[in-house]
């Protein structure tokens, strides 16, 4: 059954529209409150945020709803996603929230909920807290004398610097690397140059400036074009670009060529390997990772085990088998030895502390494999299921059988859209080219 606030990952829209409205939001607050209420000590939630403007809308809101149903609140101020989750953990809070849109621009906004092991909640408990939103069933206020209380955690900075610092072996420093890090304008604009920068790298910061607006503005992970300039013009050995909530990267190496999650996870999952760390000699990436990774993880011994898209279904999978890496292409990489989502900034440590071990430019190194070409068309339909047309079918199978065990064909619908994606890839370029052309021709006469 369709949900009506959560999402694949939690709630998301536009600022001060529904479901991003104060009203929302402190329904939210009390609905989670009250579904984590369980025994009689003390409950606590920690709420961490972004630098949108419209945190400051969401954020009292929230703190209305907990303290209602008689929560405490710590209040951290803006803080990457994956600090929100490890302090769930370390505070032993029975709820995290995290206020963010991620690398979405500044008019969105979102709720993510976090449960008390740090992990996203399950589709039931969202069910549940829904239901709660909606009316259906009533969270109950507390007593006057057992309203919770808000306050602010001072000293969140330093607990995430010091967590993050820790993920690397003891003693390893960054010291000779000349790092420049984007930080988006987002929730990592302090923590991330100050851990970097007590690692002893020489650190040039930017997307550090935040305004309430400039949020992933022409910066960050999905617009890296600015940290390739910056790069180049310090002469610096590497850069990082994070997203607006920290959750994923992407690098860029010293010639100024971008080096995305696929290439990452090849460095990480080398590196693991060779340390005997790589739980079940598996990596987890999703059906858009390039094949190129596949083959060269599987050159190392390595299974490279594929999920559907979304970073919800890589870890799934990885707790369900017991692997510690998994990730995707966009640079959301989870390393769940130490964090229990995405964590752009200690995945970005893994590889600098790979980097320094070899010795090597990053051009040299992060560049693991040629990636085999890759092409990805949209196709918008006016609904029904066009892929169950024959016409398609066929357009589908020719493809498949053209490419043989040289390449791949993934569809799929979108989740949010009336649209087909339809992404083909392979050793030879004009063949993808032509085999999407197909598939997109067949589809596009369906939907006529």
């Amino acid at each position: 059954m369709p949900r009506k606030f959560f999402g694949t990952d939690g709630i998301r829209g536009l600022a001060n529209t529904e479901p991003m409205t104060p009203a929302t939001a402190l329904r939210v607050g009390m609905a989670a409150g009250a579904y984590f209420t369980n025994g009689s000590h003390r409950h606590r939630v920690v709420i961490g945020k972004d630098t949108r403007l419209s945190g400051y809308m969401l954020e009292p809101a929230l703190v209305a709803g907990f303290t209602a149903v008689g929560m405490d609140v710590f209040l951290v101020g803006p803080m990457p996603t994956p600090a929100v989750a490890m302090l769930t953990r370390a505070l032993r809070c029975d709820l995290g929230v995290m206020i963010s849109a991620s690398h979405n621009p500044f008019h969105d906004n979102g709720i993510k909920l976090f449960g008390p092991d740090g992990y996203k909640l399950s589709d039931a408990a969202e069910r549940e807290i829904e239901a709660m939103i909606l009316g259906e069933t009533q969270p109950r206020p507390a007593e006057a004398a057992k309203l919770g209380r808000a306050k602010r955690l001072d000293d969140a900075d330093g607990r995430y610097i010091e967590f993050a610092k820790s993920t690397l072996p003891k003693g390893q420093k960054l010291s000779g690397l000349k790092i420049v890090v984007d930080c988006a304008n987002g929730a990592a604009y302090k923590v991330a140059p100050a851990v970097l920068w007590e690692l002893e790298a020489e650190v040039i910061s930017i997307g550090v400036k935040p305004d309430g607006f400039n949020i992933n503005k022409d910066c960050g992970s999905t617009q890296p074009k600015a940290l390739q300039e910056a790069v180049v013009a310090h002469g610096a050995d590497i850069g990082i670009a994070l997203d607006g909530d920290a959750d994923r990267l992407v690098m860029v190496d010293e010639r100024g060529s971008v080096i995305d999650g696929d290439q990452l996870m090849a460095v990480i999952a080398e590196s693991w390997q060779g340390q005997g760390r790589l739980a079940g000699k598996t990596l987890v990436a999703t059906v858009m990772s390039n094949l190129g990774l596949e083959r060269f993880v599987n050159g190392l011994g390595i299974e490279l085990l594929r999920t559907k898209v979304g970073d919800r279904y890589v870890l799934e999978a990885m707790r369900e088998q017991g692997f510690n890496l998994g990730g995707e292409q966009s640079g959301h990489i989870i390393l769940s030895d130490f964090a229990t989502t995405g964590d752009g900034l200690v995945a970005g440590l893994q590889v600098l502390a790979a980097l320094c071990e070899s010795g090597k430019k990053a051009s040299e190194f992060c560049q693991r494999f040629a990636p085999y070409p890759q092409l990805l068309r949209n196709v918008r339909h006016a609904g029904g299921k066009p892929l169950e047309l024959p016409a398609v079918q066929l357009a589908i199978d020719t493809a498949e059988k053209r490419l043989g065990k040289q390449g791949r064909v993934v569809i799929r619908p979108s989740g949010t859209e009336p649209l087909i994606r339809v992404m083909a890839e392979g050793e030879d370029q004009t063949l993808v080219e032509t085999v999407v052309a197909d598939i997109v021709t067949a589809l596009e006469q369906a939907a006529a």
